[in-house]
């Protein structure tokens, strides 16, 4: 919506407004606000729109949509009315003597409908105060109602009517977190009911029905390869060694998910899966992501299958086929057990493995050349993933290092393969697209890393520059830490209607997401693309297509966060540790010094926390120092410390 309202204050033709935006353009006009000319609407002069900063003082500045160059609008705090910081607003320009300021008329967009603060009875006034920023919240407190509620309990209020909707919790109990994140980003655990009853009419098995219009492939001996925890099993793979034919079959959720039910309007609305230490918040509710999607063994499962034969010789792609099937997975693997077979390991082989083994340990072979060819084009970069295990209470008690192991790069590789042949179907949908990086910002890391003695060429073709970066960073014992800053400089993968400049960081012309229906809503809308070409649906593909930009960018944003959700607990249960470790010393290593506040990566037993560091020491990047924790706020989530 934000380019809509960004064309309209430059002007837009009223035959180019589109539909899902007609009500905010009506909402603009009765409120004077929008003047048409032959043909065009635009922004009346008088009003501005943006979105709204919100200083600690409680004055407020409007970032005027599309209007770079433009000094921000200031907006006193009793001309705010209900509008929250980050909100995209519509105000109505004042003058005085004083200069220019602004009051604002209308919410557009509420970044938030909602806010989190805790209670603070610290001061003489009970104040609320935002969990973020811990700046005070306004509420409305008919009849003293702030006086019911204790120290440090944690509150949802609406950001319309200013009133408490119901108490989350108190900071005190590390429970609580899980509660605070997800109302961050206004996600819910719970499914409507009239979703839950949708998901549960399936029932626990496939109906027979359905398997006589599908190609039947249950006598194949499809495995699945996962974390040991998971249950949402979204992919399985086959490979004929005869053929040279990988099967890559993924949960048929468009069978079940059909468009604009109760569950489809619940999955679009969150988008992803959320994923934290001790839980998932799915999607999709379990009766479907654990139960009759979830690809598990010795069951019969609808899938949508994509067929790759290879070239025996060159193991380029001869013929991509896309079908609908049934299989019966055979076998769940964990990632250890693969790893473990593929380094000869065949302790935990069990009776029938010996099948799967014949084609998957070939098969990883093969992946491994085509990964190879990939990566002459593309970037690989490495990064350290945290699993965080936690008490019965909540309470951080250890942080496990995970690296890519080979079990993950076969089934990543497969997953490919099929991502890539999926995205050569259509010419407009849904695809994932990722930018070439800036190469003023690839300039400013190679002068940053100069200043540590690690000096790396510019070149034109941004991947040699990168790869060449990685050479050195290798020979350094830094390639993960330079990865995470190579990673920095570039703009975030993204879905797109178009295909774009293609998939940067893979090297790949197309590129969408094919692979895990149950758990992101992207893949499921590629799903219904394929099935409508498939068939031959043209009012079904037309629809699709036409409403794929609006989509691709709101999955973008639901994307974003999603992510941001589960960084928040992770930094909650970090903020929790540290709090009850004040006072002691721990080994960490610089990992910033662009800052006015140089930032930390705590290593060893408590590994991943971000800690701003005070003082007046000048720090080396990556170098390694030991770090007194003075401060860690269990609501802003801030871990400060000085070096000793």
């Amino acid at each position: 919506m934000k380019k809509f309202l960004e064309d309209i204050s430059k002007g837009i033709k009223l035959s180019s407004i589109p539909l899902e935006y007609e009500d905010i353009y009506k909402r603009l006009f009765e409120q004077n606000a929008i003047k048409v000319k032959t043909g065009i609407a635009k922004l009346d002069s008088k009003y501005k729109i943006g979105v709204l900063d919100v200083t600690r003082k409680g004055v407020g500045y409007l970032d005027a949509l599309g209007e770079e160059s433009s000094k921000d609008l200031m907006i006193e705090d009793y001309n705010l009315g209900t509008a929250h910081k980050g909100d995209v607003v519509l105000v109505k320009r004042l003058f005085s003597r004083r200069g220019a300021s602004a009051k604002v008329v209308d919410v557009l967009i509420r970044e938030k409908k909602t806010s989190i603060g805790f209670v603070d009875k610290s001061q003489d006034e009970i104040q609320i105060k935002q969990i973020k920023t811990e700046l005070p919240i306004r509420v409305n407190d008919p009849k003293n109602i702030l006086l019911n509620y204790s120290d440090k309990d944690v509150l949802k209020i609406d950001n319309d009517s200013l009133s408490i909707l119901e108490k989350l919790g108190n900071l005190k109990d590390p429970k609580v977190d899980e509660k605070i994140s997800l109302a961050l980003f206004e996600k819910s655990e719970f499914f409507s009911k009239e979703a839950q009853e949708e998901a549960l009419a399936y029932g626990d098995k496939i109906d027979n029905s359905l398997i006589k219009k599908r190609k039947d492939l249950r006598d194949l001996a499809f495995c699945t390869i996962d974390p040991p925890d998971a249950k949402d099993f979204d992919d399985a793979i086959y490979f004929d060694l005869d053929e040279y034919s990988l099967y890559v079959a993924i949960a048929d959720v468009s069978n079940y998910v059909i468009e604009d039910t109760y569950l489809d309007k619940e999955a679009k609305a969150r988008g992803f899966s959320i994923y934290f230490p001790h839980k998932s918040i799915p999607m999709l509710p379990r009766s479907l992501s654990e139960n009759i999607c979830s690809l598990k063994p010795n069951v019969d499962r609808l899938v949508f299958v994509i067929k790759i034969t290879l070239d025996k010789d060159t193991l380029k792609p001869l013929n991509e086929e896309i079908f609908e099937a049934v299989i019966h997975s055979k076998r769940r693997f964990t990632y250890d057990e693969v790893d473990a077979f593929l380094e000869g390991d065949m302790g935990s082989k069990k009776d029938g493995d010996e099948e799967i083994l014949k084609f998957l340990l070939p098969l990883q072979k093969i992946l491994l050349k085509i990964r190879k060819r990939r990566l002459a084009k593309g970037c690989e970069f490495r990064s350290t993933d945290v699993r965080m295990v936690l008490d019965k209470d909540q309470n951080l008690i250890a942080v496990k290092q995970e690296f890519e192991t080979p079990a993950h790069s076969l089934i990543e590789d497969a997953m490919l393969l099929a991502n890539k042949a999926a995205s050569k179907q259509y010419e407009k949908g849904i695809f994932r697209v990722h930018d070439s990086p800036d190469p003023g910002k690839i300039e400013k890391l190679l002068n940053e890393l100069e200043t540590i003695g690690l000096e790396s060429p510019f070149y034109e073709d941004p991947y040699e520059t990168i790869k060449e970066l990685q050479k050195l960073a290798q020979k350094r014992g830094l390639r993960d830490e330079i990865d995470s800053m190579i990673i920095r400089t570039q703009k975030q993968a993204q879905y797109s209607s178009i295909p774009k400049e293609g998939h940067f960081g893979l090297g790949f012309k197309l590129y969408t997401h094919f692979t895990s229906p149950i758990r992101r809503y992207s893949d499921l809308l590629v799903h219904r693309i394929l099935k409508a070409i498939l068939k031959d649906d043209r009012q079904k593909l037309e629809y699709f297509i036409s409403n794929a930009e609006v989509i691709a960018q709101r999955v973008s944003e639901l994307e974003r966060e999603a992510s941001a959700c589960e960084w928040d607990f992770r930094d909650r249960k970090y903020a929790r540790w540290f709090d009850k470790h004040k006072d002691k010393e721990f080994d960490a290593m610089i990992i910033s010094v662009d800052e006015s506040m140089p930032l930390a990566l705590s290593l060893g037993e408590i590994y991943g926390a971000r800690i701003h560091v005070v003082g007046d020491k000048e720090f080396e990047l990556f170098e390694r120092v030991k770090i007194k924790i003075t401060n860690s706020s269990i609501t802003t989530t801030k871990i400060i410390g000085t070096v000793i």
